[in-house]
């Protein structure tokens, strides 16, 4: 069973530091210390009293965004999600790297006791902000396959998104953090990227701009970024809270 959800900001080596400090100002949070053989993990650690959901990872090569899941039984866990057709990639004492039947990684590890949800972020002007999605973005011959794959993976409630790119697994309440699967309208590798809920897109877009952040394009609920250290992540339109899409206007 799944108990807890991290979303993992991975990024270039050379870029690490300029990353690390950009996610922990625009999520209210304070980096952790360096640690990992290499000093390639950060656990972003919130201000207020909860559990941390988000961490990052110096890699090699452009980098993206991964899940690591906290389950109760990992060698049950793991031979689960290989029975479904994950393929394993590494392992060592508590952890199991694994990739999705479309060529997502994500990794499996021991559940540490983390129950406590942060919460969301109030920007000075008064908007609010949680980081709590990872999105899927996955070729259009793989998008069904890895819905499948996901929604007995995770167990989690299973549904359709706002537009019909979109397939949404939504956790239980108390934990942090979505996954969102997105059908890409021309071929390309799986990957993934993060995606923050919004009560004013364009406010936290601007309070992310200060930070070093610029602007890549509009969607049609989301405004494309790109953060210091290159990454591309997405602001959305939903409600920080219960994660559902807000209509405006």
């Amino acid at each position: 069973m799944i108990r807890w959800a991290y979303a993992f900001v991975d990024r270039p080596r050379d870029r690490f530091p300029e990353a690390c400090a950009f996610w922990a100002a625009v999520t209210g949070s304070r980096p952790s210390p360096l640690r990992g053989p290499a000093g390639e993990f950060v656990t972003l650690l919130p201000e207020k009293p909860a559990d941390a959901h988000l961490k990052a990872q110096a890699v090699d090569g452009p980098g993206g965004a991964h899940l690591d899941l906290a389950v109760d039984d990992l060698a049950t866990t793991t031979a689960g999600a290989r029975a479904l057709g994950a393929a394993p990639v590494h392992a060592e004492d508590g952890l199991e790297v694994l990739r999705s039947p479309g060529g997502v990684l994500f990794c499996l590890v021991p559940w540490a006791g983390e129950r406590s949800r942060p919460a969301p972020v109030t920007a000075p002007d008064g908007s609010v902000s949680r980081l709590d999605q990872v999105c899927l973005d996955l070729p259009a011959e793989a998008f069904d396959a890895e819905a499948e794959f996901w929604t007995a993976l995770t167990g989690w409630d299973s549904a359709p998104g706002a537009h019909p790119e979109f397939h949404v697994l939504a956790p239980p309440a108390e934990l942090p953090v979505r996954i969102l699967l997105q059908r890409l309208a021309a071929p390309a590798p799986a990957t993934a990227h993060l995606d923050l809920a919004c009560t004013d897109p364009s406010a936290t877009r601007a309070g992310h701009e200060r930070h070093g952040a610029t602007f890549v394009a509009p969607g049609a609920d989301w405004l494309v970024m790109r953060d210091p250290a290159g990454g591309i992540y997405c602001l959305t339109g939903r409600d920080p809270v219960s994660g559902r899409v807000v209509r405006r206007g």
